[in-house]
């Protein structure tokens, strides 16, 4: 059995103190998409901006649940 793998697929209820941990995350990740959205003007690289901090606030929730 591959533990990584095992650990990447499976269901993490969260623990005590992590539900906390993931609402600072997001809004940290919400205040930059608010400043992106200001002062970026509307373009694929915004999109790409945009995308990318969903995608690093994602893997960062992802480290509180998984580790």
């Amino acid at each position: 059995m591959n533990e990584r793998i095992e650990n990447a697929y499976t269901y993490h209820a969260p623990k005590e103190g992590q539900v906390e941990k993931y609402q600072r995350i997001r809004a940290k990740a919400k205040e930059l998409a608010y400043l992106i959205d200001e002062e970026c003007p509307d373009s694929r690289e915004k999109s790409l901006a945009m995308t990318k901090l969903e995608e690093a606030t994602m893997w960062a929730n992802a480290s509180v649940a998984r580790n």
